[in-house]
């Protein structure tokens, strides 16, 4: 039989080459989406049409032959092509690697809480004899976070260089979001952490509606929408994950707003994106918002 650190190298790794493809398709909605031109469109180049052959689609290493750059004009194809499907590959493994730990029933009792670190949720897994099943709807849970994971990778490109926050990738993303954790329950994870996904959307979504309204222009539409897909994940996690996945987004935006003045290249009136700080938010909850919420009430002897 298989070891069990063995099952879990060869998903981790599996998980990272599934990420490079899900990277380069991240590439084309990144580009074309905000342009408004179809996903449907065979790829070409946007200075010479010239179409992109099959080999010219492998993720990183047909940008490493071309040497970044055209095969028919030699326009240059921007670095953010390679750069963003390693970084899908990598998130996708540390994901894929992170879900596993944190819901297998070795490392943890309750579904989808934290063990005492990762190290020894790691190490329950991988000294194991043989491979414990972990829990049935381990596979579409895991899913769900992928996709959160990718629709994450590829609003912060977006944001960054647009300032837009397309509500077809949020809506596209809360419907399988919210498909993939109802089938994670049917395969027996428990209902109470669907229903408090679900509220735990309505409420970050009620939160950042309000903000929108009581002050006009300081957020966008998007970053509304895009608080309805946090809410989800990080309400299936737990309240203390939504509380604080939600309180480092501004903890975060702000710290970065203050550099940028601090260094000249801001001012209190300049707008910047903050819908990667919301994300960067939700990653942070996700993983740590227990162990904070934790330490926070253990420092007033409610722990």
């Amino acid at each position: 039989m298989m070891s069990a650190q063995t099952l879990l190298v060869v998903g981790i790794a599996f998980a990272g080459v599934f990420g490079l493809i899900i990277g380069s398709f991240l590439n084309v909605v990144a580009y074309r989406v905000p342009a408004g031109i179809s996903l449907m469109r065979r790829s070409q180049c946007p200075a010479c049409d010239a179409p992109v052959r099959p080999w010219q689609n492998v993720p990183v290493l047909s940008w490493l032959a071309l040497r970044g750059r055209c095969a028919r004009c030699g326009e240059p194809i921007p670095v953010r092509y390679p750069l963003l499907e390693l970084g899908t590959g990598a998130l996708f493994a540390l994901v894929t690697w992170w879900w596993t730990v944190a819901a297998h029933p070795a490392a943890a009792a309750p579904a989808f809480a934290l063990p005492a670190s990762l190290a020894d949720g790691w190490l329950s897994i991988t000294t194991a004899d043989s491979w414990t099943a972990p829990p049935a709807g381990l596979g579409s849970g895991l899913l769900a976070g992928l996709w959160f994971a990718a629709t994450g990778l590829v609003l912060t490109v977006i944001d960054l260089s647009t300032r837009r926050l397309p509500r077809s990738i949020v809506r596209t993303a809360l419907v399988a979001v919210t498909a993939l954790l109802a089938l994670s329950c049917l395969l027996g994870t428990d209902w109470w952490a669907l229903v408090r996904a679900v509220l735990g959307m309505l409420l970050l979504y009620l939160f950042y509606a309000v903000l929108w309204l009581a002050k006009p222009g300081g957020m966008g539409g998007g970053d509304v929408r895009l608080a309805a897909l946090i809410g989800l994940l990080l309400g299936w996690f737990g309240w203390w994950p939504l509380l604080v996945g939600g309180f480092a987004a501004f903890v975060l935006g702000g710290v970065y707003g203050i550099c940028l003045i601090l260094f000249g290249r801001a001012t209190r009136r300049t707008a910047v994106p903050f819908g990667p700080w919301m994300i960067a938010g939700a990653a942070l909850g996700a993983v740590f918002g227990t162990a904070i919420g934790n330490g926070y009430l253990s420092l007033f002897g409610m722990a």
